[in-house]
């Protein structure tokens, strides 16, 4: 360490402090009174905050310090010599940095007790992120009333009145400017959005995005509508039971969204309306127990239960093959209940139609009663709106579907 030249009123100080709390270092405090315990707690934090003050009041002109020793900067220099991290010692530099080259205002508050190191820090942000176009005076005036908000708020609440402070400052240039920060950060976010697919090989793909917040607040939207909050869900045997996490219910919500897509309101893709095509051989569509194929992968499974059930309401087109694989049949999506049919089902339906469910009707799922794989028609009389979770237990094979009282849907756990 360097030697001291001169007995400097802050190096006194500081080694008054120090003789003083090495004194008291091993006084006892669990046996304190309450009121004096409290009275401790702020007076030593206030004690830190003005120590902390006084650090990054030096380590902002240390550099001499760093030149001398030979180190990259003063936080360097510190964090190497006080065995300290030199991650927070930078962050601590650039905040002292900027409270003597340009936020005194806001350094002198800290230094007399004003405000603590946490509301310096998150004030010097709000300011640095000002648009370059805003007067000094405005600026000027923005410090000040950011400082005196620091007497009642804390760091959490400066932030969410920094990112506005210009409202109050200045009303007048707080909309061009904040047209501006929005347009920038909506080109930010146009740079770097994206989003991945990465197949798990069990069953599951990982979706991972990175989305503009108008988006993602679009998507969040649509996919509360499918989930019906506050709702509970339905058992087979129409009791209520408590809905699953929001995590869960929001993939299942994401599952029905896609289903719910318009085929033909969707670009074409391989100069053809955007179609699934499902591969299945006759015994296994009739079959409870077997699986479909889509021609687009190779190693993509999925059930001929779940065939049948997205055969319902999704552009699916199933390939039924013969046993020597010759096509049978390439099913229309016109097998699909048109637009008019959906609005027609949603007027009598109402509601999901399977007993003790409540799930409304825009939110429901279009299904035949008799399977068209069966000589199904898609017709009103064969037709019936259930939500996502009851239109699953309708193609699952574990169950059976069977007619309620007034035209609604029952099912059974087959024995």
């Amino acid at each position: 360490m360097p030697e001291s030249c001169g007995d400097h009123p802050v190096l006194a100080c500081a080694e008054r402090v120090t003789d003083e709390l090495a004194a008291i270092a091993t006084v006892p405090v669990e046996l304190m009174s309450t009121s004096d315990k409290a009275a401790a707690l702020l007076a030593v934090t206030e004690m830190t905050e003005r120590a902390q003050a006084l650090r990054l009041r030096l380590l902002a002109a240390a550099d001499d310090v760093a030149l001398e020793a030979g180190a990259r900067d003063a936080g360097a220099w510190l964090a190497h010599h006080a065995r300290d991290d030199r991650r927070d010692l930078q962050r601590e530099l650039r905040l002292g940095s900027a409270l003597a080259e340009r936020w005194q205002r806001v350094g002198t508050a800290l230094g007399s007790g004003g405000l603590n190191t946490a509301q310096a820090d998150v004030i010097v942000r709000a300011l640095d992120a000002l648009p370059d176009a805003v007067p000094g005076e405005v600026v000027a005036r923005a410090e000040e009333q950011l400082v005196a908000y620091a007497a009642e708020f804390g760091p959490r609440e400066l932030r969410v009145l920094g990112r506005r402070i210009l409202d109050v400052v200045a009303p007048e240039v707080a909309e061009a400017a904040e047209a501006k920060a929005v347009e920038a950060e909506e080109r930010r976010a146009a740079e770097t959005m994206s989003l991945t697919l990465t197949p798990y090989g069990d069953g599951t793909t990982r979706l991972h995005g990175l989305l503009p917040d108008a988006t993602a607040h679009r998507l969040a939207t649509y996919l509360d509508a499918f989930t019906s909050p506050r709702r509970t869900t339905v058992t087979a045997q129409g009791d209520e039971a408590e809905a699953g996490p929001l995590h869960r219910r929001r993939a299942q919500a994401f599952c029905a969204l896609l289903e719910h897509l318009d085929p033909q309101e969707l670009p074409a893709h391989g100069g053809d309306a955007t179609t699934v095509i499902v591969t299945v051989t006759l015994d296994q569509l009739r079959s409870e127990l077997a699986t479909a194929g889509l021609i687009s992968s190779d190693d993509l499974r999925l059930t001929a239960a779940e065939a049948r059930r997205l055969a319902c309401t999704a552009n699916i087109v199933p390939t039924v093959l013969g046993s020597r694989s010759e096509v049978l049949d390439l099913g229309r999506s016109s097998r699909l209940f048109t637009p008019a049919q959906r609005k027609a089902l949603r007027l009598r339906d109402r509601h999901c139609r399977a007993d003790g469910c409540t799930i409304p009707a825009t939110w429901c799922e279009a299904h035949h009663r008799q399977p068209w794989a069966t000589g199904g028609r898609t017709d009103l009389d064969d037709g019936v709106l259930l939500c996502s979770f009851h239109h699953h237990r309708a193609h699952d094979p574990t169950y059976e579907m069977g007619g309620g009282a007034d035209g609604r849907v029952a099912f059974h756990r087959r024995c």
